[in-house]
């Protein structure tokens, strides 16, 4: 399979929060892939003829408030955003490419599959995945309904992890979550998943601050366990920036109040928080 060039759909934060995620991505996707990348990045718009309006004061377009980040929802559109024509890569933004794009993007995608993405220990990731748009058409619901529903992306991965045909599983590291056990040879694509572990944070959190604005994350900051991969994201920081790459590129105008879910609880993943061991963590399973 082959076109043009190869698009990428990053979701991200409306407000700027999200510039040093988005830099680096893009600094990295480039890197390391052979073919011209198109990148649509996906953010919420007060633009009345944006595919990814809102307007949550007066109840227009996207409806955002069941949301955990900016963004969840917008995976979903991209098959209709495409015509339902080709393929289409999906990806959150924090990530960094660590291989050649066409491999994932010339991944099979099989049978009754209408999207290819990592479901390892039977846990369905649509974070980092391709979609075959024409097919994904018998299969999603239509923008119309599903931007007006505030549960309508927790119902769709609710809908694909019942209906696991509906996917083709990767090679897990295309979605390699906070490092797994991999070394960084091995890894295609890391995703720096936990929230409050992000490298991006000790960069955007300063900024954010003399910008007089806040991240959208409100949960705990606390430092990522594997330090070799913090170092990575800072050599690809500097990489994009000695190559040219500029923050500026990124901004846009500030989107204000994002309706979503608060993070004051978020208790991040098992690879950067360990269970405890211990009498109590056995009886209750933690």
């Amino acid at each position: 399979m082959s076109q043009e060039s190869i698009r990428v759909f990053v979701g991200c934060d409306p407000n700027n929060s999200d510039l040093e995620q988005m830099m680096v991505l893009d600094y990295s996707i480039k890197k390391h892939t052979s073919s011209p990348v198109e990148i649509v990045w996906m953010q919420l718009s007060r633009d009345p003829e944006s595919f990814w309006y809102s307007n949550p004061e007066k109840g227009e377009g996207w409806d955002t408030k069941k949301w955990a980040t900016p963004f969840s929802g917008f995976r979903w559109a991209i098959p209709e955003y495409c015509g339902f024509e080709g393929r289409a890569i999906y990806m959150d933004a924090d990530m960094v490419v660590l291989s050649d794009l066409n491999e994932l993007w010339n991944h099979p995608i099989e049978g009754q599959g209408v999207v290819a993405a990592k479901t390892k220990d039977a846990i369905t990731r649509l974070c980092t995945c391709v979609w075959d748009c024409q097919k994904a058409q018998n299969v999603l619901k239509p923008i119309s309904q599903l931007k007006a529903d505030p549960e309508g992306h927790d119902k769709l991965m609710k809908q694909f992890k019942e209906r696991p045909e509906l996917i083709t599983p990767y090679i897990d590291s295309y979605n390699c979550i906070d490092g797994e056990d991999l070394e960084i040879k091995d890894i295609k694509i890391l995703h720096y998943s936990d929230m409050g572990t992000q490298f991006s944070h000790k960069y955007s959190i300063p900024r954010l601050e003399k910008e007089g604005a806040k991240h959208w994350f409100d949960g705990k900051i606390m430092p990522h366990p594997r330090q070799e991969l913090s170092d990575l994201f800072d050599a690809y920081y500097q990489e994009a920036i000695d190559a040219g790459y500029s923050l500026e590129n990124y901004r846009v105008e500030p989107f204000g109040v994002i309706p979503k879910k608060s993070h004051k609880r978020y208790k991040g993943n098992k690879i950067t928080r360990p269970l405890k061991s211990g009498l109590l963590s056995k009886i209750f399973k933690r």
